[in-house]
C-alpha cells in the first residue's frame, strides 16, 4: 500500500512550488496573471476616438463593470509596473470623483474576482502554523500560533535558518535550481517580528537542525472570507472618535498576555484586530474615502504605502497588500489644501474617475438600477416597465454629464461619444473638446467628470415607482421620469449654475424622447415592429440606387442584402426621397447631394464594421423619413395626430383600436403605457 503523503508539510508545499503546482507571488503578480494571463481576454475597443484596451476579466458575471475603459487601463498598466517592480509598488491606488459614477463598486468587483481566482486550487494562497509550543514552554494553552500576516512558506523557508546559503541549499535539496532561487529572492522580505521571535526559539530548541525545525511547521490554505475580511478587506472613514489606527493595525491583547510568559514577545499584539494584517498575505485592502479619516490615520497609511510595513512599538511586520482607496472630489480637494499633507499624495497613483459618457452603455447600467426582479404595486400586482423608460433615464443622465462646448451642442456630444453619427461633425472634434477640458486644472470641469450619478438614478427611480400614476395604472411609464427626474435635481443638487444646467439637459432629454416616441408609434401603425428601421435602409438604398448604371426606365434597382447576401429588387421613389430632404431642410440640389455623399460615405465605412449596421443612430434622418410616411400615409385625416386625437369616426376608432393591439403584442407595452404614449404623441406641449 502506498505511502500517503501529507500535504501539510513545508517540504511537500515547497516541492509543489518548484514543480510549478502552487504559486509564490506577490499581489500585483496574482493580479497580473488574472487579468493579462489569457491573452483572448484582450481586445482593442474604440472610445471618444481613441483606440484603447479592454480586459474581459471586468465584463464577466450576471453584473460586471461597463465602461470606465480609462480608469481599468489605468489600473492594469500600474498593476502591470508594480509586478515587474516598478515605482507603483510603494504606492496606493487611489480613485477619484463624483459620488455615485461606481468607485466603490469598481472595487468591490475587483476583490470579487480576485477572490474567485484565489479559490482555484492552482492559485491557492498558503500560510504556515508554528505548533507545539507545548514543547517550547511560555505560551500557556496556546497550541499553536498561525502567521499573523499570513506570510507565504516560501518567505520561511528563505528565512529558516539564519544562514542564507544553508537555506539556499535546503531549496535545491527539494530541487529548486540557481534560477528558481533567484526568481524566488525578487519576493524576498523578512519575517514578522512575532514569527520571527518564535522561530528563533524553535531553532534554539532543535539546535538549528533543519529536520527537526520542520516538525513544528504546518502549512494550511489561507481563509477567504468577504465578512471577516480576510484576503480582500475594507475599511471606511468613520467619524473622528470612534475610528482608531487599532482598526487598521491592531492592539496589544491582555488574553494573550494571560498566556505568555515572556512580555518582550511580539505575539502579545494581535495584528488580526486591525484590518491591514488580515490581507497582508497577498489580500487587497480597501480603504473607502480615505481622505475623510482624520489625520493620525491618514498618517497610518502614509506610513504603510511607503514602507509596506504594519509597525508597532518598533516591531515590524512585513506586507504584500495592494491597497485601493477611494474619494469624493471635496474632500480630495480639502485634503489637498493643508499642505503639510502632501507626502501621502506622493505616495498614491491617483487616477480621477469620470461618469459614463456613454448613453448605450448607461442603459446596461440603469438596467442594474431597474433590477432583474418582477416587480410588482403595493398591492402585489406585476408591474410593467414601459419599453421606453431606460432610454428615457439613460440620455437624460448622460446628457446633465456632457460639459458646456462651443463647436458641439450636447445631443451631437451624447452621440459621437456613443459612436454615433452626429450630422457633420466627427469624432475628431469631440477628441479635440475632451483633450482641452481635459487640460483644465480644475477636475470638475474635466470631460464626464460632473453631472448626475447613479444614486440619483436610484432616487428618480423610487419617486417614479412610489407616484400614484405608477401605482395606478401598474406601469412605469417613461413620461412620467421626467418630473421624478427633475424632482431629483431640485431637492439634491445644491448648486445654482448646476441645477440650472441639469434642467435644461432635462428638455434636450424630452426631445430625444419624443422623437424615440415616434419610431415606436410608426412602427405601431405600419403593423410591424421593425417598420421605421426597413423605410430608412430603402431611403439609404435608393439614393445609392439612384446613380447606379444598371437602373432601368422602370427605377427598379436590384443590389445584394449585406446583411442576408442575398439579391434584392428596389423601386426608387424619387418623391420619397425628395420628400424626406426637405423634412430635413435640404432645399437645394447642392445641399442634397451633400447629404447623399455623406450618407453613401457612412454607409461605406460603416457596413465594412458592421454589416448590420441600420442607420437608427441618425435621428435626424429617422425622424424624416418617420415624419413623410405618417404625414402621406393617412388619407383624409391629414395626419396620423388629427387621426387618434380625433375618433369620433368609426375607422379612425378602429386605426386606434389596431394601433394598440400592436403595442401591447408586438412592441412590448402594456395597455397602460401604450395609452399614454399615443395621448403623448397627440399632444404638442413639448415639442420643439
Amino acid at each position: 500500500m502506498a505511502k500517503q503523503v501529507n500535504n501539510r508539510t513545508l517540504d511537500f508545499h515547497i516541492s509543489e512550488v518548484i514543480k510549478n503546482n502552487r504559486q509564490f507571488e506577490n499581489v500585483f503578480q496574482a493580479l497580473t496573471r488574472l487579468i493579462l494571463g489569457d491573452k483572448k481576454m484582450i481586445t482593442k475597443v474604440n472610445v471618444n476616438g481613441n483606440a484603447t484596451y479592454d480586459f474581459k476579466v471586468f465584463r464577466q458575471g450576471k453584473k460586471h463593470i461597463i465602461g470606465m475603459y480609462d480608469e481599468l487601463n489605468s489600473f492594469v498598466s500600474y498593476v502591470k509596473d508594480a509586478a515587474e517592480g516598478g515605482s507603483s509598488k510603494e504606492m496606493a491606488y487611489v480613485l477619484i470623483g463624483e459620488p455615485g459614477n461606481g468607485k466603490t463598486f469598481f472595487v468591490d468587483y475587483l476583490s470579487s474576482i480576485y477572490r474567485n481566482f484565489i479559490l482555484q486550487p492552482q492559485n491557492t494562497k498558503y500560510t504556515f502554523r508554528i505548533k507545539n509550543l507545548d514543547k517550547l514552554g511560555g505560551y500557556g494553552k496556546i497550541q499553536y500560533i498561525e502567521s499573523q500576516t499570513f506570510e507565504d512558506p516560501m518567505i520561511l523557508a528563505l528565512n529558516i535558518l539564519n544562514d542564507k546559503n544553508k537555506n539556499f541549499d535546503y531549496l535545491k535539496s527539494l530541487g529548486a535550481n540557481n534560477k528558481q532561487i533567484e526568481k524566488y529572492l525578487t519576493n524576498y522580505r523578512p519575517l514578522g517580528a512575532c514569527s520571527d521571535y518564535i522561530m528563533d526559539q524553535v531553532r534554539d530548541f532543535c539546535n538549528n537542525d533543519i529536520n527537526k525545525i520542520k516538525d513544528f511547521i504546518e502549512i494550511v490554505p489561507v481563509p477567504i472570507s468577504e465578512s471577516r475580511g480576510t484576503l480582500t478587506g475594507k475599511y471606511a472613514a468613520k467619524d473622528k472618535i470612534t475610528s482608531s489606527a487599532i482598526d487598521l493595525l491592531g492592539e496589544e491583547s491582555i488574553t494573550r498576555l494571560l498566556h505568555i510568559t515572556d512580555t518582550n514577545n511580539p505575539y502579545r499584539f494581535d495584528l488580526r484586530r486591525g484590518a491591514l494584517a488580515r490581507v497582508a498575505g497577498g489580500g487587497i485592502h480597501f480603504a473607502d474615502e480615505i481622505f475623510k479619516n482624520k489625520k493620525d490615520l491618514v498618517q497610518v497609511y502614509l506610513g504603510v504605502i511607503q514602507n509596506r510595513t504594519i509597525e508597532m512599538e518598533g516591531f515590524k511586520w512585513p506586507l504584500d497588500t495592494l491597497i485601493v482607496a477611494t474619494s469624493n472630489n471635496v474632500e480630495f480637494q480639502h485634503f489637498l489644501e493643508e499642505k503639510e499633507e502632501a507626502p501621502i499624495i506622493d505616495r498614491c497613483r491617483i487616477t480621477y474617475m469620470s461618469h459614463n459618457t456613454n448613453y448605450k452603455l448607461q442603459q446596461e447600467l440603469t438596467q442594474y438600477s431597474l433590477g432583474d426582479k418582477e416587480k410588482t404595486t403595493f398591492l402585489g400586482e406585476k408591474l410593467h416597465i414601459d419599453p421606453n423608460l431606460n432610454y428615457a433615464i439613460s440620455t437624460a443622465f448622460t446628457l446633465s454629464r456632457m460639459p458646456k462646448s462651443d463647436r458641439l451642442s450636447p445631443i451631437e456630444m451624447l452621440k459621437l461619444a456613443a459612436n454615433e453619427v452626429a450630422g457633420d461633425k466627427s469624432i475628431k472634434t469631440l477628441m479635440e473638446e475632451i483633450d482641452k477640458l481635459n487640460r483644465e486644472p480644475d477636475i470638475t470641469k474635466r470631460f464626464g467628470q460632473k453631472g448626475l450619478g447613479h444614486r440619483n438614478l436610484g432616487r428618480a427611480l423610487q419617486i417614479l415607482l412610489e407616484s400614484s400614476g405608477t401605482q395606478e395604472g401598474k406601469c412605469m411609464y417613461a413620461g412620467d421620469i421626467f418630473d421624478a427626474i427633475e424632482s431629483v435635481i431640485l431637492d439634491y443638487v445644491q448648486e445654482e449654475n448646476d441645477r440650472i444646467k441639469y434642467l435644461n439637459d432635462l428638455k434636450i432629454a424630452k426631445e430625444l424622447h419624443r422623437k424615440n416616441i415616434m419610431k415606436s408609434i410608426f412602427n405601431a401603425y405600419m403593423d410591424e415592429p421593425d417598420a421605421i428601421e426597413k423605410d430608412v435602409l430603402n431611403y439609404v438604398n435608393m439614393i445609392i440606387g439612384i446613380d447606379a448604371k444598371n437602373l432601368g426606365s422602370d427605377k427598379i434597382w436590384t443590389y445584394k442584402d449585406p446583411q442576408t447576401g442575398k439579391l434584392v429588387a428596389l423601386k426608387i421613389d424619387e418623391t420619397f426621397i425628395n420628400s424626406v430632404e426637405s423634412r430635413l431642410g435640404l432645399k437645394t440640389q447642392e445641399q442634397k447631394m451633400s447629404f447623399r455623399t455623406t450618407i453613401t460615405k457612412i454607409y461605406g465605412q460603416k457596413m465594412m464594421v458592421n454589416p448590420k449596421y441600420n442607420f437608427m443612430d441618425n435621428n435626424d434622418l429617422v425622424k424624416a423619413v418617420t415624419d413623410v410616411r405618417l404625414k402621406s400615409d393617412i388619407a383624409g385625416a391629414g395626419s396620423l395626430v388629427g387621426a387618434l386625437a380625433n375618433r369620433t369616426n368609426e375607422e379612425n376608432q378602429k386605426l386606434y383600436n389596431r394601433m394598440i393591439t400592436t403595442m401591447v403584442n408586438k412592441l412590448g407595452y402594456c395597455n397602460t403605457c401604450a395609452l399614454k404614449t399615443i395621448e403623448y404623441f397627440c399632444t404638442q406641449d413639448d415639442t420643439n
